[in-house]
Order: structure tokens, then sequence, then C-alpha cells
């Protein structure tokens, strides 16, 4: 049975002593027991801290990105040993703002998948259009391009290290949101070429979060869609309140 899941990604937010004082607000307003499964992803330099002071806790720390090497002359690069050696065992691939701003090709973050798998790590896989594309109507062949082509040739095997994340561009920090029917629509697809190019029992485990301006007052709504399995948030994550409302949306 798959998961539901609601990831916080705290991206280029946070110094050392704001990050203590969200996770303790986390920690203040949570529930024992969320009614999905929660992750953060601090900034690199509060990845260790983050999981001292969460390890007791249900939260899970996951990275914002990582390296396909395992070592080797790549200044300011991290790789997925070192993650792991901090207690970091999930990792966020293939943000649209790491495609977009960083170069990313489906060919880095495929090698940057597999060396992920290789470690035994979590991956949080992110894909989508942008407007243009939406608009061109090419939003379905852009998502099946990116997933072909950077997550597709791992074994079936790996896919329970797997969490899909549809991210329509458009909707990442621009007040817009996908319609819960335009997400919906996106994860039931995605689900069904999972399906075609695996089987139906792993399309039907992995779980599928939407990211585009998730909110407290939209997140039961679009997390009500069959396929829609939580989401992965930006913003909304920096206020403990928001985010945990977030978490709790689910009915």
């Amino acid at each position: 049975m798959r998961k539901n899941i609601v990831a916080g990604n705290w991206k280029m937010n946070n110094d050392l002593s704001e990050t203590h004082e969200l996770i303790a607000h986390l920690k203040m307003q949570m529930v024992k027991e969320p009614t999905a499964e929660v992750y953060v992803a601090p900034s690199f330099i509060s990845l260790y801290s983050a999981f001292q002071s969460l390890k007791d806790t249900p939260v899970k720390v996951a990275a914002q990105n990582m390296h396909f090497a395992e070592k080797g002359a790549f200044t300011g690069e991290v790789s997925a040993k070192m993650l792991k050696s901090i207690g970091v065992n999930t990792v966020i691939l293939g943000h649209s703002e790491r495609r977009a701003q960083f170069d990313e090709s489906d060919e880095i973050l495929s090698k940057k998948v597999s060396a992920a798998i290789a470690n035994e790590m979590e991956i949080i896989f992110c894909f989508g259009e942008e407007l243009k594309e939406r608009k061109a109507n090419k939003h379905f062949d852009v998502v099946k391009s990116q997933l072909e082509n950077a997550i597709f040739h791992l074994p079936k095997d790996a896919w329970k290290n797997v969490i899909l994340a549809y991210e329509p561009v458009w909707a990442i920090g621009t007040g817009e949101t996908a319609s819960p029917e335009q997400a919906q629509e996106v994860h039931a697809y995605v689900r069904k070429i999972v399906a075609e190019n695996y089987d139906q029992a792993t399309a039907d485990e992995v779980s599928i979060l939407y990211g585009g301006s998730v909110k407290p007052d939209n997140a039961r709504e679009i997390f009500a869609n069959e396929d829609v399995d939580g989401g992965l948030i930006g913003g909304a994550s920096l206020n403990a309140i928001d985010f945990l409302a977030i978490v709790n949306s689910f009915e």
C-alpha cells in the first residue's frame, strides 16, 4: 500500500539558528502520529544538526541535491556516501530549479539516480512542464520524456526507494496552482506510464506527490484526488503551523 507523504523543501533559506527555531516549532506543534510521512530538506550546512534534532521524531531529513560521483575533484559537491555518513538517507533529485538554474540534464539526473540507488538511498524525483509546454499541450510528452530519460532505467526492485513529485513549473513560487483536476490528470498519467514500463503493482505502490504552491487552504482538495499521495512543499514549509496544517490535510 502506497504512503501519504508531505515533504518540505526549504531551499536556500534558514541559517543554523533559524533552522533550530523552525525545527523546535515543528516538534512543539506536531502530533505523535501524523496522518502522513513527513520529510524536511534543509540546506547542506544544517543537515546534520537537523538529523540530530529530529532523529527521535517521525520527521525524516532529506538532502536537496547530491553529486553522482562517489568522491573526487568536484569542488562544492556532496556525495551519497557523505550524506549517509550523517544519517541522511533521502535526496531530492530533478527539482525544476536545479534543471533551470544549474543546467541539470536528464543525462546528469540519470547518473544521480543511479548513484543514489547504488548507495541504497531513497529518492524524491521531481519532474514537470513549463508554462509554454503546458500552453502547447505538450505536458504529457515532457513528463514522459523526463521520466523515461532519467529514472525508467532503474530495475523494478529499485522502485521501493522511489517517490515521484510532479511539479508544474508554472505553479512554483508564482502563486498559481494547478487545479485539483489538472493535478489528478497528470498523476494518473504518470501512474499509467509507470505500469507500462514496469507493471501495475509497481505503479500502485509508488507515491506521487504534487509540488506547486500547495497551501493549507488548498491542500485538502488537492490531496483528495485518487492518485495524489501528498505534496512537495516549498514556501509553506517554512512556517511550522502552515506546514503541519498541510501534513494533516488528508481525509
